[in-house]
């Protein structure tokens, strides 16, 4: 590189300094609490949401159309002592509590909670990665008003495959909750609605808890929390940004928008919902689909000012997104009992897993990983990574250098083709611009000519950019996989902690700003392939100085992703300067250009 470039590459990095640990906390810090508020989730303010089975046995219903649910909001913090009662398999660790008769929360024991911090002297923690952690509301708490929950306590008892919830209340109504833990991260839950009254008994519309999605740890931003439902035909995605309601010019404080306060949809649509983070869900699937999904953000507590990252210290309280299924008004019968069935799913997002359950119910739950449109690309690259991981004992770091070597070498082929062709395009660049220039006033023989000079030459103006639109595919692929893949989680590489967070080797002292390595490993390298591959041909001078120097907003835009993909993307920038550069040395001399003699006039 030159001494320009080195400028603008160190000015822009000071740039990112600035606006990171300076400009955004000076000018947009976060909103404190009110005077005498906490961040624990009240019982008052917060919505109770609920998660649904299948039904065995129809209850007088609502109408057929099926109008917005909309339950009460009861407060649930039932009082008196809480009778707590602990499952173990291989995989979790499972507690019930009899305040809700719900799972209260899942401890993943294979899945450390926080996998590494900042590079600095830590005792190591015995924490492990949860579900529905933090949150006052159990999976399964049915709620409504008095008629459905009463005061919330339940009484649990401990059967040969699992727990048993049960509860009768005064009105008749006697709700029995079956919960059977199973393999592969999968909980069998079973709930028993039974009038044992006399008369018929009406119940309010219900929403039955699934859980709250909730960030890993300490240092997790929140930014991959949220909830995600599938409608059997396609999966809608809620996140923060959806419940914040923000545009830019509310970013920057030039306009204002409300909040949303609570996300419904669904028309008895519902095959399965999920809360979830990065790496960890919890899918409800109810037997038969459920009538609607409601979904609220409540605030978490915030953790202990030791546990914090020192860059994290001034971010505001983490949220949650409780989620539940919600039912219609019924009527039972007297005597009359109504079963729903749901499965529930609560471990690591891990494809083969998913796609193994996905396989046994039929119902694309492998959708969770948020693969996307490439979501083929992302599924043969994870599964490739992992064969290469496995069967030559390589560290995934090493695994993520070879499939790009791999790919590499596939494309080899094309993408020289591509840079022969956008350098002999250059060459004749001249001639081009004087066929322009002799029929300007008449654009439609200026094109033929082209055309006709291009072909006379074996040259086409999608040599160039063609090999890359057929790349395109495997890279937002690698860019999802590396995104989504809970392999990286905790996997190291030379200088890096975990593969699934930036290489932080230290904070930059007074502004508590992050150096990672990687990304400017990455924005150096596209910068130095920006400056060897040939402009495309017509391209206006200040375009080619604007796309020379556009690495630097990826570097801008990815400096605080996975260091995975940073890595990919370093490693595939090196092997493309090394074929730029072997290309141009095996490069054959180019024959002289042909040029069409144009014909000559006759004269009258």
């Amino acid at each position: 590189m030159d001494r320009k470039s080195i400028i603008v590459v160190v000015a822009c990095i000071g740039l990112i300094v600035l606006w990171v640990g300076v400009i955004v906390p000076k000018f947009l810090p976060p909103k404190p609490l009110p005077p005498g508020a906490t961040n624990l989730v009240s019982a008052t303010s917060t919505t109770q949401t609920v998660a649904t089975t299948s039904v065995t046995q129809t209850a007088t219903s609502a109408p057929p159309a099926l109008a917005p649910v909309t339950a009460p909001k009861p407060a649930f913090l039932p009082g008196g002592d809480e009778e707590i009662l602990v499952l173990t398999n291989d995989n979790a660790r499972y507690t019930f509590t009899s305040h809700g008769g719900g799972l209260k929360r899942i401890e993943l024991v294979h899945y450390p909670e926080t996998v590494s911090r900042v590079r600095k002297k830590q005792p190591p923690t015995n924490n492990v990665a949860e579900l529905n952690a933090h949150v006052s509301v159990p999976m399964l708490a049915v709620l409504g008003d008095d008629s459905v929950q009463g005061d919330g306590i339940f009484t649990l008892t401990k059967t040969e495959t699992g727990v048993r919830a049960e509860k009768t209340l005064t009105n008749g109504l006697r709700l029995v909750k079956e919960f059977q833990p199973s393999t592969n991260y999968l909980v069998i839950a079973t709930v028993h609605l039974e009038n044992t009254s006399g008369e018929p008994l009406r119940l309010p519309a219900q929403e039955w808890t699934i859980g709250t999605a909730t960030p890993m740890g300490p240092d997790d931003n929140g930014q991959n929390v949220g909830l995600m439902w599938y409608d059997g035909a396609a999966k809608q995605e809620i996140a923060q940004q959806w419940f914040d309601n923000a545009s830019f010019l509310s970013c920057v404080g030039m306009a204002s928008r409300q909040p949303r306060s609570e996300y419904r949809a669904g028309t008895r649509n519902v095959v399965w919902a999920s809360v979830h983070n990065q790496f960890f869900a919890l899918v409800a699937m109810p037997k038969e689909p459920a009538p609607q999904i409601v979904s609220r953000p409540v605030e978490l507590p915030r953790p202990g000012e030791d546990e914090i990252p020192p860059n994290r210290k001034s971010a505001p309280p983490p949220k949650g997104f409780q989620t539940a299924f919600a039912y219609p008004a019924m009527v039972l019968a007297p005597g009359q009992a109504v079963a729903r069935q749901i499965y529930f799913f609560a471990g690591p997002k891990e494809y083969q897993t998913l796609a193994r359950i996905a396989n046994r119910f039929q119902n694309n739950v492998d959708l969770v990983m948020g693969f996307g449109f490439f979501g083929f690309f992302s599924k043969a690259l994870l599964l490739g990574m992992n064969w290469l991981h496995q069967a030559f004992n390589l560290g995934y770091g090493w695994a993520i250098i070879a499939i790009t070597v791999i790919i590499k070498v596939l494309f080899w082929p094309l993408t020289q083709a591509s840079t022969r062709s956008m350098k002999r395009m250059q060459m004749l660049q001249p001639q081009m611009s004087a066929l322009k220039e002799k029929y300007k006033d008449d654009p439609v023989k200026t094109n033929k000519k082209l055309m006709e000079f291009m072909k006379e030459n074996k040259v086409s103006p999608l040599g160039g950019c063609l090999p890359m639109l057929l790349q395109m595919p495997v890279f937002f692929g690698f860019f999802t996989m590396i995104r989504s893949a809970i392999e990286l989680r905790g996997a190291s590489f030379l200088w890096v902690l975990d593969l699934s967070k930036p290489d932080t080797l230290f904070l930059i002292p007074g502004l508590n700003f992050p150096f990672n390595l990687l990304p400017l490993l990455m924005g150096g390298t596209m910068l130095w392939q920006s400056h060897l591959t040939p402009p495309s041909p017509g391209m206006d001078p200040m375009q080619q100085k604007m796309m020379r120097y556009m690495p630097l907003m990826f570097l801008f835009m990815l400096y605080n992703y996975s260091s995975g993909l940073a890595l990919y993307w370093t490693v595939q920038n090196l092997l493309s300067i090394a074929q730029t550069k072997l290309t141009k040395t095996n490069a054959p001399v180019a024959p002289p250009p042909s040029v069409l003699t144009p014909v000559q006039k006759k004269k009258r």
